[in-house]
């Protein structure tokens, strides 16, 4: 299972929500390149950064944040945020992402995302799957869309895409633990899908269930910055 530290990065920041709501922020650490180079330290050899400033943007706004841990680090970095574009995802590769996830436009906009799985391959184009119960949040995670997760993810397994990023909104920077049976259900009826498991990571024994499910990755963002999680407990799930 890999280990995926989160960056969310408003106005170049590190922060973190609740819930996606921008009126719950707490900023952690003005330079996200040092808390990158922490993570690294550690034998962290993955990143996933958002642009909470694209997506309410609609376009990449911290690119020069991405170039810089790019360029000083050996990170493999996923970005995602406002990317609405071709053009964007081009910026987002080109400034050093590895990896870009669609989120709201592999909802909206199908056809342009299966576009992109051909271009650039299922391994460079992660799926943002957030869901709200049984079903994907939408619209910045304030509306349940009547869309099924389970039938979501299973309609880009068959169109190619094999990575997704499941987060659960209800749980997202509340520190009360994943969604081990969404999770466990989704890993057991699709086994194509390499799911990484994304919201409500609190402790090591919730990376444990995690991983004894069979989950490809799992993000931690809040339960590091807030010490409920420590960088040296996670260097033995790391090769």
């Amino acid at each position: 299972m890999e280990i995926i530290p989160a960056i969310d990065l408003i106005g170049g920041q590190c922060v973190r929500l609740t819930e996606g709501d921008f009126s719950q922020q707490t900023t952690y650490d003005s330079n996200p390149l040092e808390v990158a180079k922490r993570f690294e330290s550690h034998g962290i050899k993955r990143l996933h950064l958002v642009d909470l400033d694209g997506a309410r943007a609609r376009k990449p706004v911290n690119l020069a944040v991405l170039e810089t841990i790019a360029a000083n680090t050996g990170l493999v970095i996923d970005f995602g945020g406002g990317l609405q574009s071709e053009e964007a995802v081009k910026q987002a590769f080109d400034a050093g992402a590895s990896q870009i996830t669609a989120g709201s436009i592999a909802v909206r906009q199908p056809e342009t995302v299966k576009d992109w799985l051909l271009k650039y391959g299922a391994e460079k184009i992660i799926i943002g799957a957030d869901f709200k119960g049984t079903n994907i949040a939408i619209s910045a995670w304030t509306e349940e869309s009547k869309y099924p997760l389970q039938d979501f993810i299973s309609g880009y397994v068959k169109t190619g895409a094999r990575l997704f990023i499941c987060t659960d909104v209800s749980k997202d920077g509340k520190l009360q633990g994943p969604s081990l049976n969404t999770y466990r259900h989704l890993s057991l009826t699709l086994p194509d899908a390499g799911i990484i498991a994304s919201g409500g990571v609190t402790t090591i024994e919730d990376l444990e269930e995690l991983q004894e499910i069979g989950v490809k990755g799992a993000i931690i963002g809040k339960a590091i910055y807030e010490g409920t999680i420590h960088l040296k407990d996670l260097e033995r799930f790391i090769c």
